[in-house]
């Protein structure tokens, strides 16, 4: 738990800017390209599922659940962002 939050807030964040901003556009992009629209909470659930099935179908990786536990928090904070909009 505690390198999720670091995965989040740190260099990561750093990395790849603010989450919000971020995960809009992949949201805006995904939404294009699927032709239905798609949150930005909705991303960060996939990328959860995404490091899921990594899980589930490679050789264990310690990343994926800190990665999978990342990408849950920010899908916690996007939802309810969405929903006081």
């Amino acid at each position: 738990m505690i390198e999720a939050f670091r995965l989040v807030s740190g260099s990561r964040a750093v990395q790849h800017g603010d989450y919000t901003e971020l995960h809009s556009r992949i949201a805006k992009l995904w939404s294009a390209y699927l032709g239905v629209p798609v949150k930005s909470s909705q991303v960060a659930f996939c990328m959860t599922l995404v490091k899921a099935a990594r899980d589930d179908c490679g050789e264990y990786n310690k990343d994926d659940g800190e990665d999978a536990t990342a990408y849950t928090a920010l899908w916690a904070a996007l939802t309810a962002k969405e929903r006081l909009d």
